[in-house]
């Protein structure tokens, strides 16, 4: 089987050769070409080149175009902070939306606008080109809760579900609206998969993830799904409070952090979600060594049962030792 092949048969429930290996790689991929963040993130070129020199020497199954947070609001014109060898990051202290007013007259962002969401799609591209016929292309989004965030400022969100729940509603009317504009440019392209990351939804209590985050959730799955591609759904941090809604989702694979042990994600989701994960980045795939870390996959594989991708929690630190990332590879090859 292909790259491609092994992973959309895994995500279907049929046999595959061998289980596919799908880490996030970032920093990590960058360093293994011996290019400053910044520029990686800044360049799909070099993000194109990091991911195929990376898959190849690990054995990853797909490449993948996530960088940072900051693509769709800088796009939107959020102020964004940019580092000569670390991920661009929101500037909160200068919120887009500090005035709620601002949404009112705030437009969809054109994709294909020569922006970072612009980068992004020709990254897809230029990997789909040179590597779609063997490994899976993955694109990237962010969800509701984590757009609303970058745009409003996450501490104001928090209390803004208590204080203005109709504002809440309408940012995320708006934030779905644009996401899934760039979702579907992203389809253009040629991706297979596309990463929803909303990591901020791990900050709320089940109550205010059911009332306000899941429904608009939901309707960025669906409407990804409707544009004809498989979606991942990635929420860093502790979501065992969350899991049953995520399950609930729909999506065609869920990461799960460390923070949630991968037994609990299974028994709240079912027999036929597709799970990744989940071992902890840092302390056992960056700071153990290569038994260690074979013995924690293999414990997450247990758990999770035979509908598993082998992956870690969340990205791959940058200064993860090589053998470590070989014991991932050789693990999903053997089982």
């Amino acid at each position: 089987m292909t790259s491609r092949e092994r992973i959309l048969a895994m995500l279907d429930g049929k046999p595959v050769d061998h289980l596919p290996l799908m880490p996030i790689t970032m920093m990590f991929a960058a360093d293994q070409i011996g290019v400053k963040y910044g520029r990686y993130a800044e360049d799909h070129r070099l993000m194109a080149d990091g991911q195929l020199v990376t898959a190849e020497r690990f054995g990853i199954d797909h490449v993948s175009t996530i960088s940072d947070p900051a693509r769709e609001a800088a796009d939107l014109g959020a102020k964004v902070e940019f580092f000569d060898d670390q991920p661009p990051a929101l500037d909160e202290n200068g919120a887009l939306l500090a005035d709620k007013t601002t949404l009112a007259r705030l437009k969809v962002a054109d994709p294909l606008g020569g922006g970072r969401m612009h980068e992004r799609v020709k990254g897809i591209a230029l990997l789909k080109q040179k590597a779609g016929a063997d490994k899976l292309v993955e694109g990237w989004v962010e969800g509701p809760c984590s757009e609303a965030a970058d745009l409003r400022g996450i501490n104001t969100l928090m209390t803004d579900f208590f204080d203005d729940p109709v504002f809440v509603r309408d940012l995320f009317e708006f934030v779905v609206q644009n996401g899934l504009s760039f979702c579907k440019a992203q389809v253009d392209a040629g991706v297979d998969i596309i990463g929803m990351g909303d990591t901020a939804a791990s900050l709320v209590g089940p109550r205010i993830y059911h009332e306000f985050v899941w429904p608009y959730q939901k309707r960025m799955v669906d409407g990804m799904h409707a544009l004809g591609t498989r979606v991942r759904l990635h929420i860093c941090g502790n979501t065992r409070k969350i899991l049953e809604g995520m399950g609930r989702l729909g999506t065609d694979l869920v990461d799960l952090d460390w923070l949630s042990p991968m037994s609990e994600g299974r028994e709240k989701m079912g027999p036929r979600q597709t799970l990744l994960g989940n071992i902890d980045p840092v302390r056992v795939l960056r700071n153990t060594n290569a038994e260690a870390v074979t013995a924690a996959i293999a414990g997450c594989h247990r758990q999770a049962g035979p509908r598993y991708i082998v992956g870690a929690g969340c990205e791959v630190v940058r200064d993860t030792p090589p053998a470590h990332m070989y014991a991932l590879r050789d693990y999903a090859r053997s089982h």
